[in-house]
């Protein structure tokens, strides 16, 4: 893999759901920091250990599991601030799954 863009750097996330976090990458790339600040899962926060693949030069595919069950797969474009997201988790009717699409900016 290429230099990590993403590596030692803060985002907040904006997401097409009213999702609005802040991830912190730790400087080797290997996990990562959350904080919702707002939307559906308002000031839950956690950190994680993250999985990652170069797709082609710029974007890179960032993989989580989050503590209540959820899966986070994230195509991240850290030099076009742009996020296309995928989300997978349990609900009483079943496994749900949802695409979603986001900005990242400055903090």
């Amino acid at each position: 893999m290429s230099e990590l863009t993403y590596a030692g750097k803060t985002f907040v996330f904006h997401v097409d759901n009213g999702v609005y976090s802040r991830s912190t990458y730790a400087a080797d790339g290997t996990t990562l920091r959350y904080e919702n600040l707002d939307g559906p899962a308002q000031g839950s926060e956690e950190s994680v250990t993250l999985h990652t693949a170069e797709v082609a030069p710029g974007p890179i595919m960032l993989d989580r599991a989050e503590k209540p069950g959820m899966t986070v797969t994230h195509l991240m474009n850290p030099n076009a601030r742009t996020v296309h997201a995928f989300w997978a988790y349990e609900t009483g009717d079943g496994r749900v799954a949802e695409p979603h699409t986001g900005t990242l900016g400055p903090t």
